[in-house]
């Protein structure tokens, strides 16, 4: 947990090994070292991307390693050098965790991109724990509006959106494949901003679809089907290679897909002519603390609510089978 030593003891779900089931374990309690904060987790939500920590779809994983990167609680001690947050403040941890700072990304406002970061639950440990230590400069500030479970899918699945939201363009007709976590935040702020939201699930995903036109989409149906009218922009949550070519048969000409997720099945070989007329596909890669700043500001004003299906900490494991199945409807979220 970066430079941190050590005192008391904390509790953790502990991925040891691809594929394995996450086993409770406890640990000496960490101190903060300099520019970090210890933080007691109140609530951590669940993201796919947890499954693919879990499951060693992505590379370079250190084991043992505590998942999860939708963090919220309150900070109980400051390392040396933090000076703009204080014990007993709600802050959010993210999925990017570091950054470097000097690398030619870092220096021209491309910080997701950095060429040495770390990861939230990733890279280092995360908040499927009762404490974690963070990078003071990767801890946002939440104030005390709002519940904490409620919070916690704002940190990944509403970050990642509103960036993927702000790749797809201004246009007005957004097409949503893969209506989860990610999808039902995006729903609410695209249609704050006035723009049209059509929902694209599983042809047997009855509750997504309820669940899209109780937040306002226009239209809801199967990804394979076409919708009413071509949409200007289509955001991919769902990681469904073969989701693309339908994406950019759905766009009009001129029209944006953007693929939102870390890791993605292959995309199948698709005909030219569904890009040519200036089609663009773009990937979304991380965030950057001026994303996480401009949409915790954007979800008050939105008055974004998220649904969320709470389970105890020592049920992660449930958590991420129900996840993987696709039994939720909108984010789950743990509770030490």
């Amino acid at each position: 947990m970066g430079q941190a030593t050590w005192n008391s003891a904390l509790r953790a779900m502990v991925l040891t090994a691809p594929g394995a089931a996450l086993t409770m374990q406890e640990r000496p309690d960490p101190v903060p070292g300099p520019g970090e904060v210890r933080i007691k987790v109140s609530a951590c939500g669940v993201c796919r991307t947890d499954l693919h920590v879990v499951d060693g779809e992505l590379p370079d994983i250190r084991y043992p390693v505590v998942p999860g990167h939708e963090v919220v609680g309150r900070i109980e001690a400051i390392g040396s050098g933090v000076s703009d947050l204080t014990p007993g403040m709600r802050v959010g941890v993210p999925w990017l965790g570091r950054t470097c700072g000097h690398c030619a990304y870092c220096e021209s406002n491309q910080e997701n991109l950095c060429d040495t970061p770390q990861f939230t639950g990733y890279t280092r440990d995360g908040g499927f724990a009762t404490h974690l230590v963070a990078d003071s400069r990767y801890s946002f500030p939440l104030g005390e509006d709002g519940d904490d479970v409620s919070l916690a899918p704002l940190l990944c699945a509403g970050l990642i959106g509103w960036r993927s939201l702000v790749m797809a363009g201004p246009g007005k007709r957004l097409g949503i494949y893969g209506f989860g976590a990610a999808g039902h935040i995006v729903a609410q702020v695209a249609q704050w901003q006035g723009r049209s939201v059509h929902a694209f699930t599983r042809r047997d995903d009855a509750e997504a679809q309820r669940l899209s036109r109780s937040l306002g989409a226009v239209w809801a149906g199967a990804s394979e089907d076409t919708p009413p009218a071509a949409l200007d922009a289509a955001i991919i949550y769902a990681p469904v290679g073969a989701l693309v070519p339908l994406a950019l048969r759905a766009v009009r000409k001129g029209g944006r897909v953007v693929c939102a997720g870390i890791h993605m099945s292959d995309i199948p070989s698709f005909p030219y002519s569904i890009l040519w007329q200036e089609r663009q596909l773009v990937s979304v890669a991380n965030l950057t603390r001026q994303d996480g700043l401009d949409f915790l500001k954007i979800a008050t004003e939105a008055n974004i609510r998220t649904h969320t299906t709470a389970f105890p900490l020592a049920r992660a494991n449930e958590a991420l089978a129900e996840l993987r199945d696709g039994k939720l409807v909108g984010a789950a979220v743990l509770q030490p």
